[in-house]
């Protein structure tokens, strides 16, 4: 074996590596899903079991099932990526092709609430929501989720307006055009897949979030992040439901980078394609 194929063959076998730890969590989950909760304790653990949808049917139509969970997390997903985009993409416009006095102090501020830890700022939070009876409610929830997706949006969307060209804007400023209309007819379209691929990676954020979730929700919205530890106590963990509910969870999250799979690739290679439009 030449020196070539060596290298080929190290490599093939370090990517193997690599895609078994990163499929691993998801394969345990879909299997462990499909068993019983006494194949899923079993040790060693089985590889040919009777695949049964029994955990899937407990976790969706048992005593304890996770329907209103999972409709309280697309509620609140839903809600926070439509608030934050209708606020984000005016913002990250005026921070990438306006020109105005306090310009800089804006952006620093918006990227500096980014890096607040949220363990710090979580019990001024509850207080605050508490004081105006906004606790388990999806409005606060919503509001409280605005404190850290939309810095993360405005900040990825100001990459994307800076790349277009001024040109363009200016040519339809001749034309007649106000600003507002510019930047809906000419503006918004060219960064169609920036946009895309914000609104995927909030509602990510949202989907995910857990620990404002725990603090803030209550028997009202309660998001599935935290129902899932429904199947966990001191006694006994239930495996098979809580793989269920695991792959029940991922579900939305897949569809969603699926249908939106050509937006995300076109607004990844975006700024490769154009020439830039920082002035």
């Amino acid at each position: 074996m030449n020196a070539k194929r060596l290298r080929l063959f190290a490599l093939l076998a370090i990517s193997l590596v690599f895609l078994l730890a990163w499929a691993f969590p998801v394969v345990w989950s879909v299997l462990n899903s499909l068993k019983t909760d006494r194949d899923a304790l079993a040790y060693p653990p089985k590889l040919f079991f009777s695949p049964t949808l029994e955990a899937y049917r407990d976790v969706l139509f048992g005593s304890g099932s996770i329907l209103p969970n999972l409709i309280s997390s697309m509620v609140i997903s839903i809600g926070t990526t439509v608030v934050t985009m209708l606020m984000a993409v005016p913002a990250a416009y005026a921070l990438a092709r306006l020109r105005f006095r306090g310009k800089k102090f804006a952006g620093f501020y918006v990227l500096a609430t980014q890096m607040l830890p949220p363990v710090g700022i979580i019990i001024p939070y509850f207080l605050v929501l508490k004081d105006i009876g906004w606790i388990d409610t999806y409005q606060g929830i919503i509001l409280i989720y605005l404190s850290f997706s939309l810095p993360f949006a405005i900040w990825l969307l100001v990459s994307y307006f800076e790349d277009i060209p001024f040109e363009m804007e200016e040519a339809a400023y001749l034309d007649g055009a106000s600003r507002l209309r510019t930047l809906w007819r000419i503006i918004i379209p060219q960064v169609r897949g920036g946009i895309a691929v914000t609104v995927v990676f909030v509602f990510l954020n949202a989907w995910n979030e857990f620990l404002f979730a725990v603090v803030l929700s209550g028997n009202t919205v309660r998001p599935v992040t935290v129902a899932m530890f429904n199947f966990v106590s001191v006694e006994q963990t239930l495996w098979a439901k809580l793989a269920a509910v695991s792959v029940l969870a991922m579900l939305p999250v897949v569809v969603l980078g699926v249908v939106a799979q050509k937006h995300i690739v076109k607004g990844l290679t975006v700024g490769a394609v154009k020439g830039g439009g920082r002035r």
